[in-house]
């Protein structure tokens, strides 16, 4: 049948349909909006009767809450029945003037079988039993029906089909005949019913509620009430057959000698005296002993397994505590342990709880150290994805207080480690887009996938920059690991090498932060520049300042340089062994020979003066990354209106370009565009004390093969704007190979070159993108141009044209396709004639069994050279 319905009449409400589902369509007689005829398949009445008493979840859930409390009920009369009975007295009685005594009972035993069976019922009572039975078939019978799927006999000889008739069927028999209404049946046998009922509620409790980690607590039930049923089928059972024996027992009489019985205690104060209960009490230990290990193998497995899975972070402690989640596919021992003495190390940080999450299952050492007290009421472990919600649902991440990612260091491909860290970022970032995220990537080019987190470190990118400045300071690498770690300065102490011990010493310092207006060791500087309040409070208390945080500004910026004025709200950032509030120190007048030193210093060059503070304010040579600042380029303007600018505004010498600002003497690279600077310019000013020299304007001459600027070509997207040195013409892709001859040279090995300095060498298996960030620092602005060192790349692979690309734009640097095992490569290479010979580890590792193995390549490859 066809109903033609408006289209502009609007659909019915929720509370329409959910009322035409109750009551039918007579509810919408008074409403004639619309007529709609609905045509479904009518249903006979066995699947109604399936759809509620089976199929729907709810209503089967209290179809089986309703089962369970029948039986319970009946387990419950049963008890009321035992406490009523005056039939026992009465038969007690009369047996006792029988047999006078236990001694003479036992020479000539004598079984009253009346008593086992016949009880005494109350009419009361025997009319609530009977109407319980009779409700409690009927919906044994139902069930049995409904789920009737053509073996009638399987369902009828059911252990549960067999039991619900022994406990009722009589119960209607005695309806019919008076005298058998005080039969015994054995009703405390439902208490198996029971238990039956409830795991069967249990299921539906858990699919209704959709609970995944329930297995355990389900196993731990069952286990419980398996052993409530055999305690109280056993003690009832005990107490109805010894009626029939000389020593009466009440219920709690044989409850206590059940638990004296399965706890194989024995005090023989109470026992059985005929031999029904004798064989009673034998079944009873032989059935404990089959039913209990089975229930305790399952609650074991199901124990171990959960085991494996860890526990699950509470709802209710995410609101109450505070804590962190590092996320890996394997948590490797050091790793684990490396970042929980890191993070713990920190005062602040003693009362967050760190959550461990991971695909994989605990390595067994790291199971024993977490088992520590240390480390077991502060660390949880879960086994789940982080690509899964509801894995990051058990780990609380919408409520975590930072989340940890940490790059796979175990797969020979460093570009699937990063896109499985990627997905996991992306799927934390998806749940919980406001938990701060900390990740680690291994290439730099996949960096700008995980721009959002709070902090990247690249691991590429900051390895090759190290080594990179180690070779201009040695030791850099070691002072920077050192630092990174929580120290007392005692490392390095019994060494015999002076750089040793002072990089030791220096290893206890740590990053504090105070204002500038409340600092004993800052607070004089107000007025003056960055470079000497640092140059200053390094010479008068040994503190060394390293960065400032602007009241305006929510970055930290890292060496400023000397046209930063420091204001009393600026933060300051700085570096000693222990913060300001904590420091115990006494000023002491510096003598007048330092005194003229530092006038001297002060009124002679003023570049040497800030390169002097500049050396103190950083520690090597720190890239920056000002991505979140702006800038206006403002037009030329006279003296008079500079000085009515904010104090943010910086102003060059008259004649400068804004390239020469990279002479200026500061650590910090000139960005690339002005609006990473983040103050305004004025290129015009009477000051002049800062003019570059005669050399540096030769430097960037037109007719000079060098000029300062920033590459041309990067490796990747993202690269920090470093100046550098650069070659004004390209230098062709063939000249790049040290030892291939071409139309340009004909040399064939380093020594044919002459260079003037001694060459830098760095062996690679191939060329990532990170190896940019090695050249940079080494063709860094602040060299000198005579000071420049050739750099030699000895690789296994042939390195890709945009790499190429990349480094033809930057002197002196050649690549060549070896390894550090031929004599021959590392020959051509330069060899006899360098200063620096930097090995970088294999990524793939020829030891995949043992981790400890992997730095082999390296071990052997420098033992090779040195020998």
């Amino acid at each position: 049948k066809m109903v033609e319905v408006e289209t502009s009449v609007p659909p019915l409400p929720p509370r329409y349909r959910f009322r035409d589902l109750i009551w039918g369509d007579h509810a919408m007689v008074d409403d004639d909006r619309v007529q709609i005829e609905f045509f479904t398949n009518e249903k006979s009445l066995k699947q109604r009767l399936q759809l509620y008493f089976v199929k729907n979840q709810r209503s089967s859930l209290r179809i089986r809450i309703f089962n369970l409390i029948i039986k319970l009920l009946t387990c419950v009369l049963y008890v009321v029945r035992v406490y009523t009975d005056e039939c026992e007295k009465d038969m007690k009685s009369c047996f006792n003037h029988t047999a006078k005594s236990l001694s003479e009972f036992r020479e000539n035993p004598h079984i009253n079988w009346e008593m086992m069976l016949w009880v005494k019922r109350d009419m009361a009572l025997w009319i609530t039993q009977v109407t319980v039975a009779c409700i409690s078939l009927a919906e044994t019978l139902l069930v049995t029906y409904l789920g009737y799927k053509g073996n009638i006999l399987q369902q009828i000889l059911s252990f549960g089909f067999i039991l619900e008739l022994i406990n009722t069927v009589p119960f209607i028999i005695t309806i019919f005949s008076e005298p058998l209404r005080n039969l015994f049946i054995p009703v405390f046998l439902n208490c198996w019913l029971a238990k039956s009922a409830l795991e069967n509620m249990l299921n539906d409790l858990h699919r209704v509620m959709q609970k995944n980690q329930s297995a355990l607590a389900q196993q731990l039930v069952i286990l419980a009430v398996t052993i409530a049923c055999l305690i109280f089928t056993s003690m009832c059972g005990i107490q109805h057959i010894q009626r029939a024996g000389y020593t009466h027992m009440d219920l709690f009489q044989s409850f206590w000698f059940v638990i004296v019985t399965f706890s194989t205690v024995g005090y023989g104060d109470i026992s059985p005296d005929i031999w029904p209960s004798q064989l009673f009490t034998t079944l009873l230990i032989a059935s404990a002993f089959i039913v209990l290990p089975t229930q305790f193998e399952q609650l074991a497995y199901t124990w171990m397994e959960r085991q494996k899975q860890g526990g699950t972070y509470s709802s209710h402690r995410a609101q109450n505590e505070k804590h962190v989640v590092v996320c890996a596919t394997t948590l490797h021992t050091e790793s684990i342990m490396d970042f929980l003495n890191e993070f713990y190390a920190h005062p602040k940080l003693q009362d967050y709880y760190v959550v461990l999450l991971s695909p994989c299952e605990l390595e067994p050492t790291i199971k024993m150290i977490l088992s520590v007290p240390i480390w077991a009421q502060r660390v949880i472990y879960i086994q789940g994805s982080v690509l899964k919600d509801s894995d990051l649902n058990r780990c609380r991440m919408q409520d975590a207080e930072a989340c940890f990612i940490l790059a796979q260091r175990n797969y020979a491909d460093r570009n699937a480690a990063d896109q499985h860290t990627i997905m996991r970022s992306w799927a934390v970032r998806d749940f919980a887009p406001h938990c701060p995220q900390y990740v680690q990537i291994f290439r730099p080019e996949n960096k700008f996938h995980v721009k959002f987190a709070e902090h990247v470190v690249c691991e590429d990118e900051f390895k090759y920059a190290i080594l990179a400045n180690n070779c201009l300071c040695p030791g850099a690498s070691t002072l920077i690991t050192l630092l990174t770690h929580t120290s007392r300065g005692r490392e390095g102490q019994d060494s015999d090498s002076e750089w040793q011990r002072l990089y030791g010493r220096c290893s206890g310092n740590e990053i504090y932060h105070i204002q500038l207006k409340n600092s004993k060791f800052f607070g004089e500087y107000e007025g003056k520049s960055f470079t000497y309040a640092s140059f200053h409070a390094h010479r008068k208390y040994g503190v060394s300042l390293v960065g400032i945080q602007t009241e305006n500004s929510p970055s930290i910026q890292l060496n400023p340089g000397p046209r930063h004025i420091m204001h009393e709200t600026d933060t300051c950032f700085y570096m000693n062994l222990t913060k300001e509030e904590n420091s115990a120190f006494i000023l002491a007048h510096p003598n007048q020979e330092k005194d003229q030193r530092l006038d001297k210093l002060k009124m002679g060059d003023g570049k040497a003066y800030s390169k002097v503070a500049s050396m103190i304010a950083s520690v090597g040579t720190v890239a920056l990354e000002l991505q979140h600042t702006s800038v206006k380029p403002r037009s030329m303007s006279t003296s008079s209106q500079s000085n009515k600018e904010p104090s943010n505004k910086l102003e060059l010498p008259k004649g400068l370009t804004i390239q020469s600002l990279a002479k200026r003497p500061s650590i910090a690279p000139v960005p690339a565009m002005l609006e990473a600077i983040g103050i305004e310019i004025n290129v015009e000013s009477d000051s002049s004390e800062d003019e570059p020299d005669a050399q540096e304007e030769l430097w960037d001459a037109p007719d000079s093969d060098y000029y300062r600027g920033f590459p041309r070509v990067t490796p990747y997207i993202g690269t920090s704007p470093t100046l550098c040195h650069l070659v004004r013409e390209k230098r062709p892709l063939c000249c790049l190979q040290l030892s291939q001859i071409c139309e340009h040279n004909n040399y064939r090995h380093a020594k044919e070159y002459n260079w003037s300095q001694p060459v830098t060498i760095i062996a690679a298996d191939h060329a990532s993108t990170g190896l940019y960030n090695f050249v940079v620092p080494l063709r860094s602005h602040f060299l000198a141009k005579e000071k420049l060192q050739p750099i030699v790349l000895l690789l296994e692979r042939k390195p890709d044209l945009v790499f190429l690309e990349t480094i033809s734009y930057f002197p002196m640097v050649y690549w060549m396709c070896g390894n550090t095992e031929c004599l021959d490569d590392i020959l051509r290479a330069g060899i006899n004639l360098s200063e620096n010979i930097v090995f970088v580890n294999k990524e793939s590792s020829n030891s995949t069994e043992e981790e400890f193995m992997s730095d082999c390549n390296t071990i052997v490859g420098v033992q090779t050279i040195f020998r």
